[in-house]
């Protein structure tokens, strides 16, 4: 089931191949105990309250800025050093997909808007591969950073694989 936005021409695809099977990956993807493993770029943590794993569900929780240099650049910009994550599933398809909007209501000085995030999960074997889609912010210096922050996330998650394998 879908009420799936179309992804921006300019969204970025980041992809990742984990020596894992793909209910493991799905697990931490879409779990609360999986998420807040490694759903947060290095110096942040996550902590989920709600997650509703249906289109038109919510996932809902705070990602809170751990680190000196995050905090100082959250500082620098204005934002607030916790921020409530607000996402809403667009498309939940187990083990295969998961598509979501955020709403981005943080930057300083600038109106809140829904941001697109498709997640697609395969085999290939033993192995899982998981890519991820995600749309443009409002401008290119906020697009960068949370690029950056999705490909530490997903460093992160081949971490809690390791950790979760070994």
């Amino acid at each position: 089931m879908t009420t799936e936005p179309t992804p921006s021409p300019l969204a970025a695809r980041l992809e990742r191949t984990y020596d894992a099977p793909i209910d493991l990956v799905w697990q931490l993807l879409t779990t609360a105990a999986g998420l807040e493993q490694w759903w947060a770029p290095d110096g942040f943590e996550t902590r989920v309250s709600e997650i509703d794993l249906r289109p038109g569900g919510q996932l809902r929780g705070a990602m809170t800025a751990t680190g000196p240099q995050q905090a100082a650049f959250l500082r620098d910009a204005g934002a607030p050093l916790s921020t409530e994550l607000r996402k809403t599933f667009t498309e939940v398809v187990p083990r295969t997909r998961l598509a979501y909007l955020s709403l981005i209501d943080f930057v300083p000085d600038h109106e809140p808007f829904e941001h697109l995030t498709t997640i697609d999960v395969e085999p290939a074997g033993d192995r899982t591969n998981v890519v991820v889609t995600v749309d443009p912010l409002h401008d290119e210096t906020w697009t960068q950073q949370h690029r950056a922050h999705r490909r530490n996330e997903l460093d992160n998650l081949g971490a809690a694989i390791r950790r979760r394998t070994a």
